[in-house]
């Protein structure tokens, strides 16, 4: 594995823990060597982030779209950024140079990333790790309307359980790095689906 990306928000109005959180785990992506594949952004979450792995020598690539790519938004100081002209191909592009995905707490933005590349393992597209970093319990409330979607027979144990949750930015690189896809679950979903 050779680059994570990361999904989370860029507002700047949010609980300091946050962003500590984010800088906290840019620098562990740093740390062990791995590409920060993210948004482009200089704001919120995004720019700790970023920050927080450029600050300990990490590489980092920005895929932004070209509205997008001003001043106030786009960081100014990466390894590199890519300019995509609709956000179809910037999550695409983003799809492409990524080895594994993570979510940070963040917006619509970040849940329409994160179920995307959810919605691609479960059909077979990826078999790539997908995980939550669940800062402050952000994310407890979605972590429990999944476990009633599964309940509910709408996702399979398998494919509930393939989604990596943890606290610690160390802890989520380990279980990233563990990570086993549900072959089988693909499989037996795209059956039962035809």
């Amino acid at each position: 594995m050779n680059s994570i990306c990361v999904y989370c928000g860029s507002a700047d109005n949010i609980h300091p823990d946050y962003l500590l959180a984010a800088r906290q785990m840019g620098a562990t992506l740093a740390r062990h060597g791995l590409t920060l594949i993210y948004g482009g952004g200089r704001t919120g979450l995004m720019g700790a982030l970023a920050d927080g792995a450029l600050e300990n020598g990490g590489q980092v690539v920005g895929v932004i779209v070209e509205s997008m790519n001003i001043p106030a938004l786009a960081h100014p100081g990466l390894s590199r950024m890519e300019v995509t002209p609709f956000i179809h191909q910037r999550k695409a592009r983003m799809y492409e140079l990524a080895d594994a995905y993570l979510a940070l707490p963040g917006g619509y933005g970040t849940l329409d990333e994160l179920f995307e590349t959810l919605t691609w393992a479960q059909i077979g597209v990826h078999a790539k790790a997908i995980g939550l970093l669940n800062v402050k319990g952000y994310f407890t409330p979605l972590l429990t309307m999944l476990d009633c979607a599964q309940q509910e027979g709408f996702i399979f144990p398998e494919h509930r359980a393939a989604l990596l949750v943890e606290s610690e930015p160390e802890k989520m690189l380990e279980a990233i790095k563990n990570h086993r896809h549900p072959q089988e679950a693909v499989k037996r979903w795209m059956r039962q689906s035809c």
